[in-house]
């Protein structure tokens, strides 16, 4: 199954940064159920970032994946979760006006249960991650 995100409301003006949510697994380890995105939005793609962009042929579904390559016709993309599928070698390359835009940071938001201060101080350090690219992206593509 793709890996699903909601884009939040962005009123009439197109906004150049707006947030996601990431639900499925097909991003994991990078990204997990639950973790929001801060996109740019029209951000300069390259082989490696994490992008938001609309499912190929379900197109009201925004699709969270690494950018492996860019084909001729638009982008290869990938999960991380080799297991999960949901991705290029489920629906092919993924044209450029499809993808919205890139990854630069991921939150993740604290549970319910963490009221610890050890376990509130191990969430504060590692809630907030950028999302360089992986360059070992297209590695991987060639390993498949």
């Amino acid at each position: 199954m793709p890996e699903l995100s909601r884009e939040t409301e962005r009123g009439g003006a197109v906004a150049p940064f707006g947030l996601a949510e990431v639900s499925g697994p097909s991003m994991v380890p990078t990204l997990r159920h639950g973790d929001r995105l801060l996109v740019r939005y029209g951000g300069a793609v390259a082989p490696g970032h994490v992008v938001v962009l609309r499912h190929p042929f379900q197109q009201d579904l925004l699709v969270v994946k690494r950018a492996a390559e860019r084909r001729e016709g638009g982008w290869w993309v990938l999960g991380d979760n080799p297991y999960a599928g949901g991705d290029s070698t489920d629906y092919g390359v993924v044209p450029e006006e499809l993808v919205l835009g890139r990854a630069l940071l991921r939150y993740r938001p604290r549970r319910a249960g963490q009221r610890r201060p050890l376990t509130l101080l191990r969430w504060a350090v590692s809630a907030v991650r950028p999302l360089p690219a992986d360059r070992s992206a297209s590695r991987r593509l060639r390993a498949r």
